[in-house]
């Protein structure tokens, strides 16, 4: 009897999108374990304000940290809510708009995340 193929093995989007949340959420567990363990173990809740964010964020190490951090989280998610709105949004007019908007939304999240985690030092 022959074995059907895994509905991942293929080529395309679907198949990188497949790799990617495997890759992308082993990285986001280590970078966010690190993450906590440096906020919340590392540190206390006292040192924690505002001259510790600005003084992390003048670094170009942990800008880059929280960058990659910022961008697989925000990628991560909104490909399992594509797969979702795959999923469960029939209408081909419905799915589209979704998808567009998810896109919009994600391009604005990660704007907006970037422009702080880059000029979060002048703001001071």
């Amino acid at each position: 009897m022959r074995r059907q193929k895994p509905l991942y093995v293929g080529s395309g989007l679907e198949t990188a999108s497949w790799y990617f949340m495997r890759i992308s959420g082993i990285l986001l567990f280590l970078m966010a374990l690190g993450h906590l363990l440096i906020m919340h173990v590392f540190n206390s809740v006292a040192d924690i304000n505002s001259a510790f964010v600005t003084a992390r964020l003048e670094s170009l190490v942990w800008q880059v940290y929280d960058m990659i951090l910022l961008f697989l989280a925000l990628l991560h998610g909104a490909n399992g809510l594509r797969i979702v709105i795959d999923d469960y949004v029939h209408h081909q007019g419905w799915r589209t708009t979704l998808q567009a908007l998810l896109l919009i939304l994600v391009f604005v999240a990660f704007t907006a995340g970037a422009l702080v985690i880059l000029t979060f030092p002048s703001f001071q």
